[in-house]
């Protein structure tokens, strides 16, 4: 964790990375899942002195998590894959199926 994190963020790490190791990820990519997750949520609170437009803009770690816990893994959302389209200069992205964004910036 970075230093000067609070408390509650040092917590959430650990428990983060403690539910990914319980799901067979390795300590790297635990603590990778983890720190992502933490650096996320302290941009989209404030607390982070540098955030991306994706990290403020997408939707929160726990809401994202929640949303997709019974429909299993499905990947990056339409919005996540519109965004690389639109960096990629991808034309009629508008348009597009999550699909279509997914075939055009892979």
């Amino acid at each position: 964790m970075p230093a000067g994190s609070s408390p509650k963020r040092e917590r959430q790490y650990e428990h983060v990375k403690a539910s990914a190791k319980k799901r067979g990820e390795s300590t790297d990519r635990a603590e990778e899942i983890a720190a992502r997750t933490v650096n996320k949520v302290r941009a989209q609170s404030g607390e982070a002195k540098q955030t991306s437009r994706t990290s403020t803009d997408d939707v929160s770690p726990s809401h994202r998590g929640g949303k997709r816990s019974h429909s299993g893994a499905q990947g990056r959302t339409k919005a996540q894959l519109y965004e690389d389209a639109k960096r990629q200069h991808v034309k009629g992205r508008s348009s597009m199926t999550k699909a279509e964004l997914e075939k055009a910036v892979s």
